[in-house]
């Protein structure tokens, strides 16, 4: 909400404080300061006298044109200051705002002079845009023209309110009542005493009969609340509603955010702004009684302000008229969020139906984010407006139509109001004391009620009967009140005291290994980062997935962030592919990144969800168990991408490009951390090159895939040539961890040498041939680990050398020759028997 400091000024007074004090009392009472806000406007601004204009053709074919301007007696140059223009719109004798060289206006667009089209400009002449005044840029602003006269020479930054500051607050949605200068005032004299005026405090008629005829035909309310309890319509004739609103009143729309378009709407506009209730004007003359307020039926549309065409939902609440006295059958409003365009202020109208309601907040809530629609009004409404004040905005609203454009109100008042009655709360008044901290006397626990509005009977008993006010629906609960009485009083008031922690689990043991594995994968030279889990439907054929693929089977958001990626991923690696394309983008040429999260994995068969059910009951075990079903399952995976150099050029050498091998070493530096051994075995399996993809698994069970990308899948994705990556089921490679991890004595006696060359089928995994060569050696191996491979002449077609270094050694003696050539012997033949090796001679 932004807050000019002149228009607070009128409802309380602000004690000669700045923008930044103001900001920091009304912090005091909860109200969260965002920024202060200026024109930005700086310099010599003054009003200048036009002269002369001289037009002058140029060979482009634009006509400028060279004024001689008055700027007063201190400002002129010697004499009047010669001005280039290409503005039209003003003649000799208009007083208009003149920036000299010096000023700085907003942008910032510093002025000085300069010479142009043969000329040297010694200033400009400003438009409503250039002033940051509004959006109008089509020619100069003209003083006169916006009610404004006076002698030239004058500082132009104080006639137009240029030098006022706008002070912005953050409401939080308990606190609707201060998305208006009247509640942000009330809460400044809260906050410092200072009396306040309540802008709404206005002498209203009552409400007659033969008023414009209005209905309320709620068949469906949400939760049994009628969707709308209170509506109240005037009528002003004569009024010249599409003319400009003054000039006074178009800043302040502009400082407060809002775009001023005519006076019949600009004045619905400041009454919200000031008031805090919503308002409507309607063009008399396409409105036909009686309005009935219902909600949707299946089919209805309408083509809203925004020039947006809706299909309205069964569930939407509607201002409907009667044309040819069919009763409710067009749609000329969604109730509570934006009007349609075929009742709007055009310059044809005079006549004016003006209308102020209180909607369900629940109601205009449901509507507002059903069509993505968040309008002023449906801020407000679905926050809470005060059930009272519409009688008093509208007669606010009458008084500045007629008083501006002139016209007459109809004497009669419609004024349908159904509101219940406020809630009564008991509430004790030593609570605040007990739930606080703090020692509040009920003096003063009465003095703060009083003082934001409620009605306090204190005669009964320890229990009082304390009434809320109407602007503050929030307050339903004996807590409410404690909170208002702590934040009234003031929250530096309240102790700082630290609670004793109690001692806790800490994290859980999948939670270390988590975090663990992220470290170990960071320490392995790669960068974690954190991407949406949001993708677009043709992700999949980028990735060269095939049609029967079950990673194509996606879960569909119903309400997306963004409409053009509705499907929730089904590997991370689909969604890092945008933060390493947006980082080669900007230059970086050899990184990796990985990220461990969650993916959705749609289950077989698996029910649609229908939701939960409409009202506040809760829902049955079978809509629960139902709901369930539907959830799709949401494993954890791990994943990487590897870009280009995996080691720089340096003194040791030229660069290492990054390799199939390297995402299947980070993939396996990952299991380490759950002591858990990944066997690397070549398949098939996109994104990766059929050629260079590795499976990872324990054992028989699969928990991975790494390896090089494939080159069309590296094309449609736009990233760099050659990159590898790896994805796995972190989830699974947990289930398979090896438990706890007993340590083993370091053996003071030597370690026996054997290095084995075993020539197997090309088809053989290395990791099957050192498994082969671990069991044959049995509980002596210390260590087994492939340190050569050959494929050549020597080997013959199809085949290829393996070559194991062999490490054993026995926990309590030196091994004997015979046992060490047993060990080797048996290895050997372990090979040969599981896979057809033989030892190379």
């Amino acid at each position: 909400m932004l807050i000019p400091l002149t228009w607070l000024g009128e409802s309380v007074a602000l004690g000669g404080r700045d923008a930044h004090a103001v900001a920091a009392a009304l912090v005091g009472v909860g109200l969260e300061e965002e920024a202060v806000h200026s024109f930005g406007v700086d310099g010599p601004l003054v009003v200048g006298e036009v002269l002369s204009v001289d037009l002058e053709p140029q060979k482009n074919g634009k006509t400028i044109r060279w004024c001689r301007v008055d700027v007063g007696a201190e400002y002129n140059n010697p004499g009047p200051r010669g001005i280039v223009c290409g503005a039209h719109n003003f003649v000799v004798g208009d007083r208009v705002a003149v920036a000299l060289p010096g000023a700085v206006l907003p942008g910032p667009f510093p002025i000085s002079a300069r010479q142009t089209y043969g000329h040297l400009s010694d200033g400009m002449i400003c438009s409503e845009r250039e002033l940051g005044l509004g959006e109008d840029h089509s020619g100069i602003m003209v003083l006169s023209r916006y009610g404004l006269d006076a002698a030239v020479g004058t500082d132009a930054i104080g006639l137009l309110g240029l030098g006022e500051q706008t002070v912005e607050i953050n409401v939080t949605p308990d606190r609707g009542y201060c998305f208006s200068i009247r509640g942000v005032a009330r809460e400044f004299s809260h906050a410092t005493g200072q009396p306040f005026r309540d802008p709404a405090d206005l002498p209203v008629p009552p409400s007659t009969s033969g008023g414009f005829p209005v209905a309320v035909d709620d068949a469906a309310p949400i939760h049994g609340q009628i969707g709308c309890d209170r509506f109240v319509a005037r009528i002003v004739r004569g009024c010249h509603a599409f003319q400009q609103s003054p000039q006074w009143m178009r800043r302040r729309l502009v400082q407060a955010g809002m775009r001023p378009i005519s006076l019949g709407v600009d004045v619905t506009n400041y009454v919200m702004l000031e008031i805090g209730q919503p308002l409507h004007a309607y063009d008399l003359a396409g409105v036909a009684g009686p309005i009935v307020v219902r909600r949707a039926r299946s089919g209805e549309r309408l083509m809203t302000l925004d020039d947006t065409d809706r299909a309205l939902d069964p569930e939407d609440l509607l201002i409907t008229d009667s044309p040819g006295g069919s009763r409710g059958s067009r749609v000329i409003g969604i109730a509570g969020v934006m009007g349609g365009a075929s009742c709007e202020v055009s310059e044809t109208t005079t006549d004016l139906l003006i209308e102020a309601a209180h909607f369900d907040p629940v109601s205009v809530s449901r509507t507002s984010r059903r069509h993505k629609l968040s309008s002023e009004a449906a801020r407000r409404f679905e926050r809470g407006v005060d059930p009272k004040v519409p009688p008093y905005a509208v007669q606010r609203a009458i008084d500045l139509l007629i008083e501006y454009g002139g016209g007459q109100a109809d004497p009669e008042v419609t004024d349908l109001d159904s509101i219940a009655p406020a809630p009564v709360i008991a509430f004790d008044p030593t609570l605040a004391s007990r739930l606080v901290g703090v020692d509040y006397g009920s003096g003063d626990v009465e003095r703060v009620l009083k003082a934001i509005g409620c009605a306090v009977d204190a005669r009964v008993g320890s229990s009082w009967q304390v009434v809320p006010p109407s602007w503050r629906p929030d307050l339903s609960r004996p807590v409410d009140l404690v909170e208002e009485v702590a934040r009234i009083d003031g929250y530096q008031h309240i102790p700082s005291l630290l609670p004793t922690a109690p001692a806790g689990t800490g994290l859980t043991h999948s939670q270390r290994l988590r975090r663990s594995g992220a470290r170990a994968l960071a320490e392995f030279g790669l960068v974690e980062v954190l991407s949406y889990p949001f993708v677009a439907p043709d992700i999949f054929d980028r990735l060269g997935l095939g049609a029967a693929d079950p990673r194509r089977r996606a879960t569909r958001l119903t309400n997306p962030l963004d409409q053009n990626a509705p499907l929730l991923r089904t590997e991370i690696v689909q969604t890092l592919i945008d933060p390493v394309r947006r980082n080669v983008a900007r230059g970086l040429t050899d990184f990796g990144v990985f990220e461990l999260g969650q993916v959705t994995i749609a289950r077989e068969g698996a029910p649609l969800s229908a939701g939960l059910p409409k009202g506040a009951a809760r829902p049955t075990d079978a809509e629960l168990a139902q709901l369930h079903a539907a959830v799709p399952n949401q494993p954890r995976h791990a994943a990487a991408i590897l870009v280009g150099a995996r080691q720089p050029a340096g003194v040791h050498g030229p660069a290492r490009a990054a390799d199939w091998a390297d995402a299947v070493e980070a993939a396996r530096t990952l299991a380490r951390v759950v002591h858990v051994i990944l066997d690397a075995r070549p398949t098939r399996r996109a994104p990766w090159h059929p050629g260079r993809c590795a499976e990872l698994a324990v054992g028989d069970a699969i928990v991975g895939y790494a390896g090089e990308l494939h080159p069309s899948v590296l094309t449609a994705l736009d990233l760099p040539a050659r990159a590898v990556a790896f994805e796995l089921d972190l989830d699974a490679l947990l289930a398979v961890e090896e438990g706890t991890v007993a340590a083993l004595p370091i053996s003071t006696h030597p370690v026996a040498k054997e290095d084995l060359a075993f020539v197997v089928d090309d088809a053989v995994p290395s990791a099957a041939v050192v498994a082969a060569v671990r069991r044959g050696a049995g509980d002596a191996v210390e260590r087994a680990e492939v340190f050569d491979v050959y494929t050549g002449d020597q080997v013959g077609e199809g085949a290829k050398s393996v070559a194991v270094a062999l490490r054993l050694r026995a926990p309590d003696h030196t091994l004997s020759a015979a046992e060490v050539a047993s060990a080797r012997q048996a290895a050997i033949g372990a090979v040969q028997a599981e896979l057809g090796g033989v030892l190379r001679a």
